[in-house]
C-alpha cells in the first residue's frame, strides 16, 4: 500500500494527552482485573478465577500478535526506517529477535505506548521532527485498544453483569462505567479514523457525543442481555458464543478481507472480527454497508428477543421481583433507542466523501498502492498509517458510486471500521 500526504501530519497536545491517558488506562485495567482475580481466588470461586485469568491471556496474546505482525509488514514497506526518527531507541530498529521477544513477555503493546509517548513528547514539548511518525503510531494504538476492549473488556463487562446478579451485589455505577469505557473505546478509534479526512476542522463535538450515545446504548443492553441469559442457564453461554463465533467469522471471511498482509494475520484479523461482532457491529470492507448493517442488527434483535425470552422463563420470580419487569422493558428501548440514534448519526453527521473528488484537495491523505514510494535522488512521502487510511477511506467515501476506490479516488484494497 502506498501512502503519500501533500503536507505533513499534525500532532496535538490532545495526541500527546491521548497517548498519556491510554497508558495509564492499560495499566490501571490490568491492575484492576489481577485485583479482581485475586477477589475470586481468594473467596474460592476457582472457575470464574480461571475463566477472567483465561480472558487476560487470551486479550494480552490476541494484541501482541497483531502488533507483532504489524511491525513485521513495516519493516518491509522500502524507507519505512528513514522515516521513524528514534524508532530504533524503542522499536528495536532492525533487531527482530529482540522485538519479538518483548511480544513474547507480552510487552509489546505497552512499548508501543511508551514508543508513543516518548516520540510525542518530542514533537509536542520539544518541538523536533517526527510528527508523521508519532501519528502513526497514535492511529496504531487507537485500533490495537479497540481490539484489546472487545476480546477483554466485554467479556469481563460480561462476567461482571453475572457475578451481581448471582451473588445479589450492587455493582451498578461499576458496571455502568465500564459500559462507558468501552463506548469511549470506539469513539477513540473513530476519532482516529476522523483525523484522515481533509475537512477535520469542521468537526464538531456534537458528531462525537452521538456517536458515543449509540454505541453506549447498542452495546449496554447486549452485554446485559448476555448476563442475564448466563444468570439462568450458565453453561449454555459457551455454547451460544461458540454457535454464534464460527458464522460470524465466516461472514468476514465471505466479504472478502484483506486487512493484513499474509494468511496467517488475515484469518487473525477475521476471528477477531468474529468476536467484535459478537458484541457490535464492525465495517470490514466497503460495498453494500447499510445492507450488511441491516442484516447485522435484525440478527442481534433477534438474539437478543431470545436471550431476554429465555431468561424471563427460567428467572427466579422472587429474587427478580424488584427489577425483571423493569430490565424486560428497558433493554428493548434502549437498543431501538440506540438504532434511532445511529440512524440520526449516518443521516445528519456522518462526513461523506465524493469518489472522484480531486485528490489534490486532499492534505492529510492519498491512498494509492502498497508500497511507500522511494526514488533514487528524492526524498521520501512523508509517512501516513496505510491501515488507518483504509479504514477511513472505506468508512467516509461514498458507496453509492465507488466500488473500489479510496479516499480522493485512490484505489484502497482493504479496510473496516465500527460504524
Amino acid at each position: 500500500m502506498r501512502l503519500r500526504s501533500r503536507t505533513a501530519s499534525r500532532y496535538s497536545w490532545i495526541d500527546f494527552a491521548f497517548s498519556v491517558v491510554g497508558v495509564c488506562t492499560f495499566l490501571l485495567d490490568w491492575g484492576s482485573d489481577l485485583w479482581l482475580a485475586k477477589e475470586f481466588y481468594c473467596r474460592g470461586d476457582l472457575f470464574w478465577f480461571g475463566v477472567l485469568v483465561g480472558l487476560m491471556v487470551l486479550s494480552s496474546v490476541v494484541v501482541q500478535m497483531f502488533s507483532w505482525f504489524w511491525f513485521q509488514y513495516d519493516r518491509e514497506l522500502p524507507g519505512f526506517s528513514e522515516q521513524t526518527p528514534g524508532a530504533g531507541s524503542v522499536f528495536c530498529g532492525d533487531r527482530a529477535k529482540l522485538f519479538c521477544m518483548l511480544h513474547v513477555l507480552q510487552l509489546g503493546f505497552l512499548c508501543r505506548h511508551v514508543s508513543a509517548i516518548r516520540q510525542g513528547f518530542r514533537v509536542w514539548w520539544r518541538k523536533e521532527a517526527g510528527s508523521e511518525y508519532a501519528v502513526y503510531l497514535t492511529h496504531d494504538l487507537s485500533m490495537l485498544r479497540l481490539i484489546e476492549t472487545f476480546c477483554e473488556s466485554a467479556p469481563q463487562l460480561v462476567l461482571m453483569v453475572y457475578v451481581m446478579l448471582r451473588t445479589n451485589r450492587a455493582r451498578t455505577v461499576h458496571v455502568a462505567a465500564s459500559v462507558a469505557s468501552v463506548a469511549w473505546m470506539v469513539v477513540d478509534y473513530h476519532r482516529s479514523l476522523r483525523s484522515f479526512l481533509p475537512d477535520k476542522a469542521e468537526q464538531r463535538w456534537g458528531s462525537s457525543i452521538v456517536y458515543f450515545l449509540w454505541n453506549l446504548l447498542l452495546i449496554g443492553p447486549r452485554v446485559a442481555a448476555l448476563a442475564l441469559f448466563s444468570s439462568v442457564l450458565p453453561g449454555f453461554i459457551a455454547f451460544h458464543f461458540l454457535l454464534l463465533w464460527p458464522a460470524l467469522v465466516l461472514w468476514a471471511w465471505r466479504q472478502d478481507t484483506g486487512f493484513m498482509d499474509s494468511a496467517g494475520g488475515e484469518w487473525l484479523y477475521r476471528a477477531t472480527v468474529g468476536l467484535i461482532w459478537y458484541f457490535s457491529w464492525f465495517n470490514v470492507a466497503e460495498g453494500r454497508t447499510l445492507g450488511r448493517s441491516l442484516v447485522y442488527h435484525t440478527f442481534v434483535t433477534a438474539d437478543v428477543a431470545v436471550l431476554l425470552a429465555t431468561w424471563w422463563s427460567y428467572r427466579d420470580p422472587v429474587q427478580t421481583a424488584a427489577y425483571g419487569a423493569a430490565l424486560l422493558l428497558a433493554l428493548p428501548l434502549c437498543y431501538l433507542l440506540g438504532l434511532l440514534l445511529k440512524t440520526l448519526y449516518y443521516c445528519r453527521f456522518h462526513p461523506t466523501l465524493p469518489p472522484d473528488r480531486d485528490p489534490h484537495d486532499l492534505p492529510d491523505s492519498d491512498v494509492a498502492s502498497r508500497a511507500l514510494p522511494i526514488q533514487d535522488g528524492a526524498p521520501a512521502a512523508p509517512l501516513l498509517n496505510q491501515r488507518m487510511a483504509c479504514h477511513a477511506a472505506h468508512f467516509y467515501t461514498d458507496r453509492r458510486h465507488a466500488r473500489a476506490r479510496g479516499l480522493g479516488g485512490a484505489t484502497c484494497e482493504v479496510g473496516g471500521a465500527i460504524g
